[in-house]
């Protein structure tokens, strides 16, 4: 795909975001009803003005009621007559959506859109859980590795490891910054900090669950949702709110890690490099990052992708304190899915609203100051779906 410019992009009008963690919420068209009437009223529209509603919910198991873009039409009211579809893209279910929605608007096909991602992930066991989450690999040949995508990602840092060196403080400072940034966050499912030295120490309370990662170096099974309203610029004028996307990036890479080298994210980093070409921009242009620490060893490889460190020095950012909240380069100011917590489907819609909540400074605690532009990176599987936004308060 060619680097086509998003001058014409739909911006973000308003948002909405439940808490995650294991909610009262019985099912996804409850976590559904919890954000969609509160968006539409946070851009001050009405449920008549959507044309159009993107749900983004990867389910694959979680729940027996699939054709979740139906659940729109009774869980929002106002919304029974509006067109609505389901996007599905593994862990970047929730980026997919809403690309898909702006794609619909840039199209002129619609002015307004709704985007909600979601997913209740604790109604099943854990066991079960990692199974469904495990259909975000290559089964074919990947099935049969234990501990589900923990096996998988402890593989990784097991190579990661084999070529650096043994980086679990790094790992460790990874999940104490998450820990400290999520205990500001009022929508974490875990808002304590934990500290380093808890992260860092083998324990009962913190087992090692795959190769070298330890529970808190992988983030939580968790129900929550997020929603997004977008509109045409023209539609926005005179709202309260617009957040313009100055670049927006989905790479792909090819599916089964065999054919790939396993500590080398090449998606996200061709997803990275896109964007900022796109926008026109540096990495010290933005001044926080949300990105997507499914496991410490995701993030710390990732800062590798986006260019804040050479191949195999990204544990040099986590040393160096580069990526703390006064660091040159803020990054999960949220909490990350670490600490806030990885509801499937609602994880890059969320990632998109705490980008946004930092721009119109209205992110309380978590607010970094003047923050003007940030970005977001949301993968699928292993680096599979890469999708990445450059977010910036439009004038």
């Amino acid at each position: 795909m060619k680097n086509i410019p998003q001058n014409n992009d739909p911006v973000i009008i308003g948002w909405a975001h439940c808490p995650f963690g294991k909610l009262a919420a019985e099912d996804t068209e409850a976590l559904i009803a919890s954000v969609g009437t509160a968006a539409i009223e946070h851009a001050g529209v009405t449920p008549e003005d959507i044309d159009l509603v993107g749900v983004g919910v990867l389910n694959g198991g979680f729940s027996s009621q699939l054709f979740e873009a139906g659940l729109a039409s009774i869980a929002v009211p106002g919304l029974q007559h509006t067109p609505a579809v389901r996007s599905e893209n593994a862990c970047a279910t929730g980026s997919a959506a809403l690309y898909a929605a702006m794609d619909t608007i840039a199209a002129g096909r619609a002015r307004i859109a709704l985007v909600i991602g979601a997913e209740k992930m604790t109604a099943v066991s854990t066991a079960d859980a990692g199974d469904i989450l495990l259909g975000g690999s290559y089964r074919k040949e990947e099935a049969d590795v234990s501990a589900g995508f923990a096996g998988i990602f402890g593989q990784i840092a097991g190579s990661y490891f084999q070529k650096h060196g043994d980086k679990s403080a790094e790992l460790a400072m990874i999940a104490a910054k998450n820990h400290a940034n999520g205990a500001l966050n009022p929508f974490a499912h875990i808002q304590k900090d934990l500290g380093f030295d808890f992260c860092n120490t083998v324990s009962e309370k913190n087992p090692r669950v795959a190769g070298p990662l330890r529970r808190t170096d992988c983030s939580m099974i968790s129900d929550g949702a997020a929603a997004l309203v977008v509109a045409d610029r023209e539609t926005a004028q005179g709202l309260a709110r617009a957040i313009e996307f100055r670049a927006r990036v989905h790479k792909n890479d090819v599916f089964p890690l065999s054919r790939r080298e396993l500590t080398e994210f090449a998606g996200a980093r061709a997803a990275w490099a896109c964007a900022k070409e796109q926008a026109g921009i540096s990495l010290d242009d933005l001044d926080f990052v949300e990105t997507h620490d499914c496991f410490t060893i995701a993030e710390m490889i990732e800062y590798e992708a986006m260019g804040l460190t050479a191949s195999g020095e990204g544990w040099k950012a986590a040393c160096e304190g580069l990526t703390q909240r006064d660091g040159r380069l803020p990054v999960n100011p949220s909490g990350g899915l670490k600490a806030k917590g990885h509801p499937v489907g609602a994880t890059g819609v969320s990632m998109h609203v705490m980008a946004c909540m930092q721009l119109m400074n209205e992110a309380g605690d978590m607010q970094i100051p003047n923050a003007s532009m940030a970005g977001v990176f949301n993968m699928g599987g292993v680096a599979v779906a890469n999708y990445c936004s450059i977010l910036a308060r439009a004038m």
